[in-house]
C-alpha cells in the first residue's frame, strides 16, 4: 500500500505537491528531534491524560494549572522522582510535551487540508492519492502509539517501556522516509537505472543497517543505557562488557539488558559506517551517474559526522545539545540512503 513505485507518481503532477510534501517531510524532522528533546528532558510524563481535540489549548488560568497538576501528582514520577515540585516547577516541563503533541495535530492539519484541496481537484494520480491517504491513516496511528507508550510509564514505574519507545520512533521514520521520497518523485525526474549487483543490493543494505542502528538507539534511550558506559572504545575496560549475557533466555539481554544493548548499538552504528565505507569503494570503481555518486559521497560525509556525535554524545554522558544533533544526524543519515536508493534509479 505505502510502498514507493513508478506508478505512485507522474511527471505531470504539479510541484507544489511536491513541496506540500517536502513541508510535511520537515514538519515530522522536527517533531522528531522535538520529542527527543522530550525525551531527554524527562518531559514526557508531564500529561497524564490524551485528548486529541480538546487538549489543543493550553491551561488558560491558575485554576486549570491546578487540576492539571492534581492530576500529575496521582502519577508514579511525581510520587517516585518528582515529589518536590510545585505547581511552578511543573509547568517546566508540561510545556515541552505540550508542544510536542500540538506540533503532532498541526502536521495532520498541514496534510490533511491541501490533501482534500488537491483530492478535490484531481491533481494527485489515483495511485499515489491512495498511498498518501494511507500514510495520513498511519499519521494518525503513530498519534495512538505515542500515547500507548506513554501509558507504560503511567502505571507502576515512571518509564516508558523501551519496547513502545521503539515503535513509536521506527514509525516516525518510516513516515519521515515516506513523504521524503514521495516529495522526491514529485519534485525531480528519477534517473534512469544506474549500476548492478552489488550497488543496487549494498543501497538496500545500507538503508536496512541504518534503519536497525535507529532502533536501537531507541531502546538506549528507554533503558538510559547512554549513561550506564561513558567511555569509547572500551565498556567498563572491556571490548566485550562483563554481564551482557546474564539474563535467560539469552536473547532477551539485547532488549532489556543495559550493557547488551549500548554494545549491540554501538556494534550495528560502527558495522553501519564499515559497510558504507566499503560501499563508496565499490561504487567509485562503478560506472554510475553522477547523482548517485555524489550521493554515495554525501553519505560517507554524513555517517563518519553522525559517527563522531554519537561519540561524543557518549563521552558527555549524553549532553542535550550533543543528543539533539547526534539525532539530526541520524536523520541525516536515513535521508541520504533514501536518496542515494532515488538517484540508482527505477
Amino acid at each position: 500500500m505505502f510502498a514507493p513505485s513508478a506508478s505512485a507518481t507522474s511527471p505531470s503532477i504539479p510541484k507544489a505537491v511536491g513541496y506540500w510534501l517536502l513541508i510535511c517531510c520537515a514538519m515530522v524532522a522536527a517533531m522528531i528531534l522535538l520529542g527527543g528533546a522530550t525525551r531527554l528532558t524527562e518531559s514526557g510524563l508531564s500529561i497524564v491524560n490524551w485528548r486529541p481535540v480538546t487538549g489543543i489549548l493550553p491551561p488558560l488560568s491558575d485554576a486549570e494549572w491546578q487540576a492539571l497538576f492534581a492530576a500529575y501528582k496521582k502519577s508514579p514520577e511525581f510520587a517516585k522522582v518528582n515529589f518536590w515540585m510545585t505547581v511552578g516547577d511543573f509547568k517546566s516541563i508540561y510545556w515541552l510535551e505540550y508542544l510536542h503533541r500540538l506540533w503532532g495535530r498541526l502536521i495532520g492539519l498541514v496534510f490533511l487540508l491541501p490533501y482534500l484541496w488537491f483530492v478535490m481537484r484531481r491533481i494527485i494520480p489515483a495511485a499515489l492519492t491512495w498511498r498518501l491517504g494511507g500514510l495520513f491513516i498511519l499519521g494518525g496511528a503513530q498519534g495512538l502509539v505515542g500515547w500507548y507508550m506513554v501509558k507504560s510509564g503511567l502505571v507502576n514505574e515512571p518509564a516508558v517501556s523501551q519496547y513502545r519507545l521503539a515503535l513509536h520512533l521506527g514509525l516516525a521514520f518510516a513516515i519521515f522516509g515516506l513523504l521524503f521520497w514521495y516529495a522526491a518523485a514529485c519534485l525531480t525526474s528519477r534517473p534512469a537505472r544506474s549500476g548492478t549487483g552489488w550497488i543496487r543490493t549494498g543501497s538496500q543494505v545500507i538503508l536496512w543497517a541504518a534503519a536497525l542502528t535507529i532502533i536501537w538507539g531507541a531502546f538506549v534511550a528507554g533503558l538510559d543505557a547512554g549513561l550506564a558506559y561513558n567511555t569509547f572504545p572500551l565498556m567498563g575496560g572491556r571490548l566485550v562488557p562483563e554481564g551482557i549475557l546474564i539474563n535467560a533466555p539469552w536473547w532477551l539481554n539485547f532488549f532489556e539488558n543495559t550493557a547488551a544493548v549500548q554494545f549491540t548499538h554501538r556494534v550495528l552504528a560502527i558495522g553501519t559506517v564499515v559497510l558504507i565505507i566499503l560501499y563508496w569503494v565499490s561504487a567509485r570503481r562503478s560506472a554510475l551517474s553522477a547523482p548517485a555518486q555524489t550521493a554515495v559521497t554525501l553519505l560517507g560525509v554524513l555517517v563518519l559526522c553522525q559517527l563522531a556525535l554519537g561519540i561524543a554524545t557518549l563521552l558527555t554522558a549524553v549532553a542535550l545539545p550533543l543528543a539533539i544533533l547526534h539525532q539530526l544526524g541520524a536523520l541525516a543519515v536515513i535521508t541520504a540512503a533514501i536518496w542515494l536508493r532515488f538517484t540508482l534509479g527505477k
